[in-house]
């Protein structure tokens, strides 16, 4: 019998856990063990108790880890963590590996097999295992929520005996996952919204929110879409002619939500201070791409900073500050991902080339993933 083991996270800040009391009880279903470390659901409003009625056994790391044959967390653990899981053990986790390189190298030579759930393919069948969708979807909705709470004016038009107060306006710049959200949240509070993309293919899906599409026509480059939907590297001319389409856009801006992320790469400028002194005083910029460089000049992880009399806002871990709908999300990822691959013979997941090979980091004591080749 398979024993999956759940960690308490050990990193600054972070309070989300990956299994729920829901996912606990499908994964005995399927025939698993389940360990549960204790205080590992704390800070997403799970109790220990929780976890036991659904079928877990709750105890201290040593007890959680010891003989497990899968280990599943947020972030991935250090290699200290995991003394006495078994040889080979699988380690499914969000890994940052191009960040956490050196914990990527130290779990391959201590023979675990790493699984960086972040690397999940875009594609339909594993839509359900997605992470970075589940967690930007809730990203791009907080951003919006700490926009509303550190402007001071509201977001809807309100007219009144004494008087009107206009909409406020809200510009979102890069419309995946959590910028589609960010529009979708910012038009249910009433602002009225403008969003741009370097892909061209993301203009009906910005109108079909309601929004309105800011775009650089007729520049080579505009395209811009690479592997698996993600964005990619812009040209010269075309980054020439957003900076001037932005510029003239952003000044007449009251809240400017910035999402954009290239992978493996540090985040792309879109925002100088030259375009932020243009901007009305008392706006609010909230760039999410903070943790990984920044969208935005000047911009820091977990501080509001104030230029040109706007404020720049950004969490250095979004979805961690909404912890139990954040663990809810992350939690059914794993189980979608496990229970797609699970032997009911063997009692335990065989993952497929597409799928495994996208996500497989590390096998028998070296990292195998393309990506990460020296």
């Amino acid at each position: 019998m398979t024993t999956i083991a759940i960690l308490r996270e050990r990193a600054a800040g972070e309070t989300r856990v990956a299994a729920t009391p829901e996912t606990v009880g499908k994964l005995a279903k399927l025939g698993a063990t389940v360990r549960v470390e204790a205080g590992a659901g704390q800070s997403a409003s799970i109790r220990d108790a929780d976890f036991a009625d659904a079928g877990a056994a709750v105890g201290d790391l040593s007890g959680t880890v010891n003989g497990a044959d899968i280990v599943l967390g947020v972030a991935a653990p250090e290699p200290a963590l995991l003394d006495g899981a078994k040889p080979g053990a699988i380690v499914a986790a969000i890994c940052d590996p191009f960040g956490r390189r050196d914990n990527v190298d130290a779990l391959a030579q201590a023979g675990y097999e790493v699984l960086a759930m972040e690397f999940m393919p875009r594609i339909t069948r594993a839509q359900s295992m997605d992470v970075l969708s589940s967690q930007s979807n809730l990203a791009g909705y907080k951003a919006v929520l700490a926009c509303a709470d550190n402007f001071g004016r509201a977001f809807p038009m309100m007219m009144t005996a004494a008087g009107t107060i206009p909409a406020a306006r809200a510009f979102v710049m890069g419309v995946g996952v959590a910028g589609l959200q960010a529009i979708a949240t910012a038009k249910r509070l009433g602002a009225q919204v403008s969003a741009t993309d370097v892909r061209s293919a993301t203009r009906e899906q910005i109108e079909s929110l309601g929004a309105k599409p800011i775009f650089v026509d007729k520049v080579e480059g505009i395209e811009g879409e690479g592997s698996g939907g993600y964005a990619t590297e812009m040209s010269d001319e075309y980054k020439a002619a957003q900076a001037d389409l932005v510029s003239s856009h952003i000044a007449r801006q009251d809240i400017v939500i910035t999402t954009a992320l290239i992978p493996g790469r540090a985040a792309p400028r879109l925002i100088t201070d030259e375009q932020i002194a243009t901007m009305k005083n008392g706006s609010v910029i909230f760039d999410l791409a903070v943790a990984q460089g920044g969208n935005v000049e000047g911009s820091v992880p977990d501080t509001t900073v104030e230029r040109h009399g706007v404020k720049i806002i950004g969490y250095a871990n979004t979805p961690a500050h909404l912890p139990a709908d954040a663990s809810a999300l992350l939690a059914r990822n794993f189980y979608n991902f496990l229970s797609a691959f699970w032997d009911e013979e063997k009692g335990a997941p065989v993952l497929d080339e597409e799928i495994g090979d996208a996500i497989r980091l590390t096998h028998s004591g070296k990292v195998v993933h393309d990506r990460l080749s020296s």
